[in-house]
C-alpha cells in the first residue's frame, strides 16, 4: 500500500496516536469497519462471505482473526484493504473513510497476503527490503537502522545479502514480512504469517510482532489456524464462521466463558460397569486406556465433583492422578465452530 513521505524525525517518533492527535482525530482508531457485507455470485449461486460485519481495533493492538476455511475471514480482510469493494458498510482507517479518501486512508497500511508473493526472488533479502521501503513513499538510507534491526530479530542479517530465491520456504515467508514492515507502516495485516516456519522461528515472529506492538505502536490485525500465535501475539481475538463474527473478546474472557471445571481422573480401577455408571450419572467427556489404567474427563464443579468423588469411593477407585483441566483457545474455536483447527484448513472454498 502506498506511503506518505515524512522526515526521519518524524518517522521515528510519530505513532498512530499522535498522528492522529494532530489531524484532531486522537481517538479514532486504527481500523473501524462497520455493517459490512460481501456476496458473491447470483441466484443459488450466490455465496455470502461476509454477512453484516461491525469491528474496531485501537491502535497499537494485535487482533486476531479466526475461522474456518469460508467463514470470510480473507474477505474481510480485502474489503478492510480496499482490494475488494464491499456491497454495503463502511471502512475507516485512522480516521479516514476509504470510499471518500482512498489514498490517505492506506497512506501508512500494509499487508502480507497468503497465497501472495510479497518478495522479488532475484533481489537480495536486503534489496527487498529497500525496495519496498521506496513505493511507500521512504528513503531506504533514512531507514537502513530499521532494516538492520528487522533483519537482526528475524534471525535474517547472515543471509542479508543472499537472492531470496536461494532461501527455505520459511526463510522466504519471514523475508516476506520483513519487507512489509521495512516502510514502518502503521497498520498491518498478515495473513498466516507463520506457514512454513518451524517451531523456533514462528517463536521468533512472535516475539517480534509483540515487540513491535508494544515497543513502537504497531496495530497487527493477524488472520492464522495456528491456535499458539493467536494466543500468544493477540490482545483480542474475533472468531468468524458462516460470515458472522461469532466471538469477540480477549484470549482470557474466551478462556474463561469456556471454562466447564473438567476433571481428569486416572486409575487402574475403573472398569467397565463403573464407566457405564458415570456416564449415566455425570457428563463423561474422554475415556483413554493408558499405562497407569484408565483415563476419564469428567466435567464435574462444586456439589458435583463431590458426587463423583463419592461414587469412585464406593466402588474401591484407588486414583492414580486426578486434575483440573483448563480449557484452550482450541476448544473455544471448537464449540463455536463446530470444527477442530485441521478440519477448518481443509474444508473447501477460502472466502
Amino acid at each position: 500500500m502506498g506511503r506518505t513521505a515524512a522526515t526521519d524525525e518524524q518517522r521515528d517518533t510519530a505513532t498512530p496516536a499522535t498522528e492522529a492527535a494532530t489531524t484532531g482525530s486522537a481517538t479514532a482508531p486504527a481500523l473501524a469497519i462497520e455493517s459490512l457485507s460481501k456476496q458473491f455470485g447470483d441466484g443459488e449461486n450466490t455465496v455470502v462471505a461476509v454477512d453484516d460485519v461491525s469491528l474496531t481495533v485501537d491502535p497499537g493492538t494485535v487482533v486476531g482473526l479466526l475461522g474456518p476455511n469460508g467463514a470470510g475471514k480473507t474477505t474481510l480482510i480485502k474489503c478492510a484493504l480496499g482490494i475488494v469493494l464491499p456491497d454495503t458498510g463502511a471502512v475507516r482507517v485512522f480516521g479516514s473513510d476509504v470510499a471518500d479518501s482512498h489514498q490517505a486512508a492506506y497512506a501508512n497500511v500494509d499487508a502480507m497476503l497468503e497465497g501472495a508473493r510479497n518478495d522479488y526472488w532475484r533481489l537480495t533479502v536486503r534489496e527487498n527490503l529497500r525496495y519496498f521501503a521506496t513505493i511507500h513513499g521512504v528513503d531506504p538510507a533514512s531507514v537502513a537502522t530499521r532494516h538492520d534491526r528487522l533483519l537482526d530479530r528475524l534471525n535474517l542479517a547472515d543471509k542479508a545479502d543472499t537472492p531470496v530465491r536461494e532461501l527455505s520456504r520459511g526463510m522466504k515467508q519471514k523475508v516476506s514480512l520483513a519487507s512489509v514492515l521495512a516502510g514502518g507502516a502503521d497498520l498491518v495485516f498478515l495473513d498466516e504469517p507463520t506457514l512454513g516456519l518451524d517451531v523456533e522461528s514462528a517463536r521468533t515472529l512472535r516475539r517480534e510482532l509483540r515487540r513491535l506492538a508494544y515497543e513502537e505502536g504497531l496495530t497487527i490485525v493477524l488472520s492464522s489456524h495456528n491456535m499458539g500465535v493467536i494466543e500468544a501475539v493477540c490482545d483480542r481475538v474475533v472468531m468468524m464462521t458462516d460470515g458472522r463474527i461469532v466471538a469477540d473478546n480477549t484470549v482470557s474472557a474466551l478462556l474463561s466463558a469456556a471454562d466447564r471445571n473438567v476433571v481428569r481422573i486416572t486409575s487402574p480401577d475403573i472398569d467397565t460397569a463403573l464407566l457405564t455408571t458415570l456416564r449415566s450419572t455425570f457428563d463423561v467427556q474422554a475415556v483413554e486406556s493408558t499405562s497407569d489404567g484408565t483415563r476419564v474427563d469428567i466435567a464435574a464443579g462444586g456439589d458435583t465433583l463431590y458426587a463423583v468423588m463419592e461414587t469412585l469411593r464406593a466402588d474401591d477407585v484407588t486414583i492414580e492422578t486426578i486434575q483440573t483441566l483448563k480449557p484452550e483457545l482450541e476448544d473455544v474455536f471448537v464449540e463455536l465452530t463446530g470444527l477442530a483447527p485441521e478440519q477448518a484448513e481443509q474444508r473447501s472454498g477460502s472466502l
